[in-house]
């Protein structure tokens, strides 16, 4: 892997598991990992003001690891295909690393 390659993969695990290092990120990451949830849902499960809610479901948008959909005057959240995959893939683990 050259120098560029291994920054370029350094950058993006480093974007990811920043997203979700987050208390309040973590938190909404779990409760969709039960299933779909509407803001208002999540408002009830998340203890931060509308906008700041609002901020993290946008950073972990941009991260890649949660969708929307649009139904009616609502927008629900879930977790994206693959979002478990990409952060397992983001851990540091050496590859002659034994334990996986």
């Amino acid at each position: 892997m050259s120098g560029t390659e291994v920054s370029s993969t350094w950058s993006e695990s480093g974007g990811l598991l920043t997203a979700v290092a987050d208390p309040v990120r973590w938190t909404v990451l779990h409760r969709l990992g039960a299933g779909t949830a509407c803001v208002c849902q999540l408002q009830e499960q998340v203890a931060v003001a509308p906008n700041l809610l609002s901020y993290h479901l946008r950073v972990l948008r941009e991260a890649g690891l949660v969708v929307t959909a649009k139904r009616g005057r609502w927008v629900d959240y879930s977790l994206a295909p693959g979002a478990f995959d990409r952060l397992v893939t983001a851990l540091p683990v050496d590859d002659r690393d034994e334990r996986r």
